[in-house]
């Protein structure tokens, strides 16, 4: 079994290191932004393992337009029960046909019913459904960016510099370029795919389109800064990963702000955050397809008698 670890997570940071098999070139459909490589002295250092260890994970903003939030409030605390995930249908940025989609999957969370999502059928999740993971390890390189994600191998590769292709072929993870714009790396993220499944962007069945944008910024910030995000994090998400101790906590935090926008699927574009604490500890595999009594009494661990994709 030891070998068997060894070897798969040699393969992830092998496949993690390599270049991507297909480059695109071609007019931007949609700009990366930025005006040329930065200095190299003057890039921040993101690389490293990030945890933030909470469920849901995204934090609604201090004000304006936010993601759907959990409806079942657990009672000792008041945060998100993850245990009966009903999406607030209501949120404002949901279209008509969406926050159907949302109450459906909501109406079986009450009946006791897990409906299946790509995390517990494990399936490559889309962005931002991939920022469920605990976990991720960053590797900066100066052509791209390598995204590690703690659980079921995935891997996610992001472009410095390089414009988004005119003609985008949909992938599980999206078309994602990047470049820094003084402090801050800013990822723009295009061509999720949609005939999928499992389609969705969040925990509560929130779904998406082939219009789905994503808009990520990642600073690294001190807790002055961290503070209020980490506050309201703590009031919406449970955090299972452990808590917040930030009492000894001797280092930076990773901000990560979300600007998302499908005109298929939401009204207007809506934002939202996380807080990342850098983990110097283990790096453990995790592993959806080993874990065979992982959903018991959830849901059927995932059978198939040829290859998903």
């Amino acid at each position: 079994m030891n070998v068997q670890r060894d070897f798969l997570l040699l393969a992830t940071l092998a496949a993690a290191l390599a270049t991507p098999a297909s480059a695109q070139t071609a007019a931007p459909a949609v700009a990366a932004g930025g005006s040329g490589k930065q200095e190299a002295a003057s890039v921040p250092d993101f690389s490293g393992i990030w945890r933030h260890g909470s469920l849901p994970w995204l934090i609604p903003p201090a004000s304006g337009l936010g993601p759907v939030t959990n409806r079942s409030r657990r009672k000792d605390n008041g945060q998100s029960d993850y245990a009966s995930l009903v999406g607030d249908y209501t949120n404002p940025i949901l279209q008509p046909w969406a926050a159907e989609v949302v109450k459906k999957k909501g109406e079986l969370s009450l009946a006791g019913i897990l409906y299946p999502s790509p995390a517990n059928q494990c399936w490559p999740e889309p962005v931002p459904f991939l920022f469920k993971h605990m976990a991720m390890q960053l590797l900066q390189q100066p052509d791209k960016l390598t995204m590690l994600f703690n659980e079921n191998h995935e891997v996610r590769w992001v472009r410095l510099n390089e414009p988004h292709p005119a003609h985008v072929k949909p992938s599980w993870h999206g078309d994602a370029v990047a470049h820094y714009e003084g402090d801050t790396l800013v990822i723009d993220t295009v061509g999720v795919k949609t005939d999928q499944p499992y389609g969705m962007i969040d925990l509560f069945g929130t779904p998406y389109t082939d219009k789905l944008h994503v808009v990520e910024r990642y600073r690294l910030v001190d807790y002055d800064v961290a503070k209020a995000d980490l506050e309201r994090g703590a009031k919406e998400n449970w955090r299972p990963g452990g808590p917040a101790n930030t009492s000894n906590y001797n280092d930076k935090f990773l901000q990560v702000h979300f600007t998302i926008q499908d005109e298929g699927a939401f009204t207007t574009p809506w934002t939202a955050t996380m807080i990342y604490l850098r983990d110097r500890g283990d790096w453990p595999e995790v592993d959806c397809a080993e874990n065979r009594f992982g959903f018991e009494h959830e849901a059927d661990v995932p059978k198939a008698g040829k290859a998903d994709f």
